[in-house]
């Protein structure tokens, strides 16, 4: 019989806040991306990548991750995962060009690929044996994430504005080391047996990065360009490599039965809807606010900081609670309504509007959709797995959420560019472009919605969600 770690909730504040900086990492560069532009000499259109070098090789590369995790112990991945964090930190903050940038957003993407699904197979590990105490647990883990999103863009703010934008990376090293040293709060996994599925990997990796290529040269070059459509194909036959040698080979890093799980393909259906609406919103509305309104990078910053606080109320004091209550599918289908119409207010910004009027309204609403859905999203997608496999639902919910976040990015970057996002001076072209990805961002986030409620059964089971009769604050905050 396995006991129980005395150590456990001081391990989940560890894990929770790896989580919280693995997620920033995709954000705290939103403010500073103006003036990474104009120092290494970035276009409008390729700006984003930036941004997606980081996200696909997170994505690309968390189910490695995960497996990595069982082979040589999840404590282990932990490290290492932070170690190689550390490193693309320094490279990011040293690039004196565009290409190095990329590179560095790209290692720091790995590292978060293995910090990821090491740290839920560690969740798993503290606090499997109660069903009640792994909700409380995951309740917090899961609100790190978007609240870890959202707070980079502050934080980006107050290091551009104050300092310069390396430090948005700089900061990673001295957290990574701290980071390093609370390891030993978590608990030793003896590493295992196996082969490691190097050619599916190669291959998710290789067809999602071709996809969200062909995806953001398309404006440039065409959408029925013979380059565009040979890049389309050619990640639609590395995807399905993908999925054949994941069908063929022994030790797979994604085995395909895991899909009969009910409700895990619409769960993660959700999460990429939701991905592909929420990054680009965020993403454009620190453009927005830059480019158009004028502001500075601080103040970028700070005007989203009301959609932090926002996220970490709800999701800690209030989702879990209404999960328990309405279970996922209610929370999940509405979250990304309201997210759909707080995106429509956004994309009626104007060249000469201002924040109390044009933004912090809106930006409250989607903050409130995306607050209802993640957490009910994300458990529902584990819920449902033996407690074996929840490190690999985990990370396919994780994967699915980041390539969303990829694909949705690169489509709304393309869309904007083609409404004159590309016109930097022009604020009434610029408005159309961003208005138009807040559009565009909507369908997404409407079109998830009514997926959810079409294809989910009744009410997934929540891990450790008590019935109304029984739920109270503190088993929400533990």
């Amino acid at each position: 019989m396995s006991t129980v770690d005395p150590r456990r909730w001081w391990a989940l504040v560890v894990l929770a806040a790896a989580q919280f900086m693995v997620i920033m990492d995709t954000s705290i560069i939103g403010v500073a991306l103006p003036e990474m532009q104009r120092d290494l000499g970035f276009s409008q259109g390729d700006l984003q990548w930036v941004f997606n070098a980081y996200v696909i090789a997170f994505g690309g590369l968390l189910l490695l991750g995960g497996r990595l995790s069982d082979l040589l112990g999840a404590r282990r991945v932990f490290a290492g995962g932070w170690v190689v964090l550390i490193a693309g930190s320094v490279v990011a903050a040293a690039a004196s060009t565009a290409w190095v940038e990329v590179v560095g957003r790209a290692v720091q993407g790995v590292g978060g690929a293995l910090i990821a699904p090491a740290s839920m197979t560690l969740l798993m590990m503290l606090f499997g044996h109660n069903p009640k105490e792994l909700g409380k647990a995951l309740a917090l883990y899961g609100a790190a994430a978007p609240a870890g999103g959202t707070a980079g863009v502050f934080l980006g703010g107050v290091f551009t504005e104050w300092a310069s934008w390396p430090w948005v990376f700089i900061i990673y090293v001295p957290i990574g080391i701290a980071t390093l040293a609370a390891t030993g709060l978590l608990p030793a996994v003896a590493p295992s047996r196996g082969a490691v599925d190097v050619l599916g990997a190669a291959s998710v990796t290789a067809g999602l990065a071709l996809a969200v290529f062909a995806v953001v040269r398309a404006p440039e070059v065409g959408w029925g360009a013979t380059q565009t459509v040979l890049e389309l194909l050619g990640a639609a036959v590395l995807l399905t490599l993908f999925l054949v040698v994941q069908k063929s080979v022994k030790t797979p890093l994604m085995p395909l039965r895991v899909w009969r799980t009910p409700g895990l393909g619409v769960s993660n259906l959700a999460m990429t809807l939701l991905g592909a609406a929420w990054i680009p919103m965020w993403y454009f509305l620190n453009l927005y606010l830059q480019q158009v309104l004028g502001y500075g990078a601080f103040a970028s910053g700070a005007a989203l900081l009301p959609m932090t606080g926002l996220l970490m109320v709800f999701m800690t004091l209030i989702t879990a609670r209404l999960l328990g209550r309405f279970g996922a599918k209610p929370l999940i289908s509405g979250g990304l309504f309201v997210l759909a119409a707080g995106l429509v207010w956004l994309a009626a910004v104007e060249p000469s509007g201002t924040f109390v009027v044009d933004v912090l309204p809106a930006s409250l609403v989607a903050a409130t959709g995306m607050s209802l859905a993640y957490i009910p999203a994300m458990m529902s997608a584990i819920s449902g797995v033996p407690q074996e496999q929840a490190g690999l639902a985990s990370g396919i919910v994780n994967t699915t959420y980041q390539v969303g976040s990829a694909l949705g990015l690169a489509a709304l970057t393309a869309l904007a560019t083609s409404q004159g996002a590309d016109q930097i001076g022009n604020l009434p072209a610029l408005t159309d472009g961003f208005s138009a990805a807040f559009i565009g961002a909507a369908a997404i986030a409407a079109a998830g919605g009514l997926l959810t409620a079409a294809l989910m059964r009744g009410r997934p089971a929540s891990p450790g969600a008590e019935e109304p009769s029984t739920a109270n604050s503190a088993s929400v905050n533990a």
